[in-house]
Order: C-alpha cells, then structure tokens, then sequence
C-alpha cells in the first residue's frame, strides 16, 4: 500500500487516495487550528495555549477534533469578526462605504448620462435607448 511497489490494484489504488486525503484533511484542520490558537484567542493563557500544541501534536487525530468539539462554536465566531474587520479595513483604505454603494445603486440611467454629455452611447445601443425612453425607464 502507499505507493509500494506491489501491482497497482483498485484496491491499493482506493487506499492510497483515501490515505492522501485523510492527511491533506488533516494537515488543514491543524492549520486551522493552529492560527486559531496562535492569532485570535486573547481569553487563553499562554500555559492552557502550550497544553493546546502538545495535544495536537502528541495526539493529532484526538487533538484537534477535541479542540473543534470544545472551541468550535468560538472559531467560528472569531472568523466572521476576522472578516468584518478586514472588509471594514478594506473599505477604509479604499475610501469606499456602505452609502457609496448604495448611491452606486440608485445611479442614473444610460440615457441620462449620454442627454448630459458625460458618455457617448455608440449607435448600435440607440434602439435600446429609445425603448427605455419610450417605456419611461429613462428621463426625458
């Protein structure tokens, strides 16, 4: 098994995948909760945090799905404060808001902006123009 020198069977083909993927598995939940460990939690001490690794590393498996079933429900939150503070972040670095957005929502039509001279609608967008006029979706 695990890439022997055996003949390849579907058998020992099944088990190499499976076994690849339990170890990919893994090695991402480990991550996980090891960054969780490291960056976000502000309530452990640095002593129950040092417990925390030794448990994951001497026992992997039993480790990390302790520390999923008792802090689960706190990564979770954590995560979502992470990614409200970073689009908050993102937005304040930007210069862009929720009001932005909501006025990029309520922008005038085509129309209006080629009637004000700020676009130039090609001629083949002329019919949907005129049909959006004709409709009173776009101002006079």
């Amino acid at each position: 098994m695990l890439f022997s020198g055996e003949s390849l069977t579907f058998a020992n083909f099944l088990a190499d995948a499976v076994a690849i993927f339990v170890l990919i598995l893994w090695f991402w939940l480990f991550i996980t909760t090891a960054s969780d460990l490291s960056s976000s939690r502000h309530d452990i001490s640095g002593f129950g945090k040092v417990i925390w690794v030794i448990l994951l590393i001497v026992l992997p498996y039993i480790g990390i799905f302790a520390y999923i079933l008792t802090q689960g429900g706190g990564m979770a939150e954590r995560n979502r404060l992470q990614a409200r503070q970073a689009r908050d972040e993102l937005r304040q670095a930007v210069e862009f808001s929720a009001a932005d957005e909501l006025v990029e929502a309520r922008s005038p039509g085509i129309g209006e902006l080629h009637f004000e001279g700020r676009i130039c609608v090609p001629e083949s967008a002329a019919p949907a123009v005129a049909f959006c006029r004709r409709h009173g979706r776009i101002g006079r």
